[in-house]
């Protein structure tokens, strides 16, 4: 028997719970579909920038009971030994994904939306709607938001460009027990990546870089090639040997990929990783998946109130605020990682942005958006 829903969400990260409080506060229907159970840790450098505070208010979440860390500092460190701090321009919190995940899935719960534990094995659109095929079960949708992450045997059945395109990126994360300022998000670089640190909740020490690799291959395990190529950043030597694991073992993705990606495809809205896997270097992931679940749900709601003419209308809007909010920002991103994975000019950026600091305030703006704001 198919289950029939409004909208169907796909994926109950960061992007999918906070799409489906939105659109469940605007009244609509909404299911929630995510394979794993909470809470559950993900790999994640779990610093989320102050422009989403406006936005959960609307939301009625309240974040400050989660006992986040408050930051207003980045450092930057580069493989060459130099580094350069300034104030943050709106500021940040540390949450753990752990922590925030779930509570986003409570208020879901409590709120009373449709949350189906389970994994999705095929999506089908035909005849203006969607039809999503589960391990042993199957939802009618009139629109489905494509939240699952950075890649999935979803994008496989889908035939996406990127999925098939050699994918050089290791992401490594876990907490640690260290004495680190509490106000402070470090983003180091490394030869073939980078590692960002700063607190969470509980006085917990987010370690979480990104590597390529190839390099990676080369050494017998984690550790190896951490005191073989990270340890070169001295920034990120003394901070690992002063910190105890709180993992039994660190949580690792691979296969990461910072290839183009659709905002829609087949129909499918996508938000977050899923739109557009989100570049370290542009600062605060959490904060733009979270933004695009905004976006995503405000158009969607324009198009069952009438206010938008077609499913065309809805897609062209949708993939046009996407690239206004965040395209100028990825490609920012990779414009850095480009920088800084050449020593040559690792070293000449390093040294304008010693020399004239404003600089960096610029760049962070440009990889930072406005507070997100709900005009209704």
């Amino acid at each position: 028997m198919q289950a029939e829903t409004e909208i169907l969400i796909i994926g109950g990260g960061l992007a999918g719970l906070t799409a489906a409080l939105h659109l469940n506060k605007l009244g609509l229907n909404v299911t929630l579909i995510e394979k794993d159970t909470y809470p559950h840790h993900k790999v994640c450098g779990e610093y989320i920038s102050n422009e989403v505070l406006p936005y959960f208010e609307w939301l009625g979440l309240d974040i400050e009971n989660l006992a986040p860390t408050f930051i207003s500092d980045l450092l930057f460190t580069s493989n060459l030994g130099k580094s350069i701090q300034t104030k943050l321009p709106l500021g940040g919190f540390g949450l753990s994904r752990y922590t925030i995940d779930h509570y986003l899935y409570t208020e879901l719960i409590r709120r009373k939306v449709n949350v189906i534990h389970n994994r999705v094995v095929e999506i089908n659109f035909a005849n203006n709607q969607f039809t999503v095929t589960t391990a042993n079960n199957s939802f009618v949708a009139a629109y489905v938001i494509g939240a699952y992450g950075k890649r999935s045997s979803i994008d496989i059945k889908l035939n996406r460009s990127f999925i098939n395109k050699q994918s050089p990126y290791l992401a490594v994360k876990a907490h640690y027990k260290a004495d680190f300022p509490n106000n402070l998000v470090s983003l180091h670089n490394f030869e073939g990546g980078y590692c960002g640190v700063s607190k969470v909740e509980n006085d917990r020490l987010n370690i979480c870089y990104l590597a390529n690799y190839e390099r990676f291959k080369k050494y017998k395990n984690l550790l190896a090639f951490q005191e073989n190529v990270l340890y070169k950043n001295s920034y990120l030597k003394a901070i690992f040997e002063n910190a105890t694991s709180l993992f039994d073992v660190p949580l690792t993705i691979g296969q990461i990929s910072f290839e183009g990606k659709e905002p829609v495809h087949n129909h499918i809205l996508m938000i977050g990783d899923t739109a557009g896997l989100i570049h370290p270097l542009c600062g605060n992931g959490m904060a733009m998946a979270i933004h695009s679940a905004k976006i995503v749900s405000a158009l969607l709601h324009q198009k069952i109130e009438g206010q938008m003419s077609s499913r065309a209308a809805l897609e062209k809007s949708y993939t046009a605020h996407w690239n206004r909010e965040f395209k100028s920002r990825l490609k920012m991103g990779r414009v850095l990682s480009s920088l800084l994975s050449n020593n040559k000019f690792e070293s000449l950026a390093m040294n304008a942005l010693i020399k004239m600091p404003f600089l960096l305030h610029k760049i962070i703006k440009q990889t930072h958006g406005k507070p997100i704001r709900i005009s209704l």
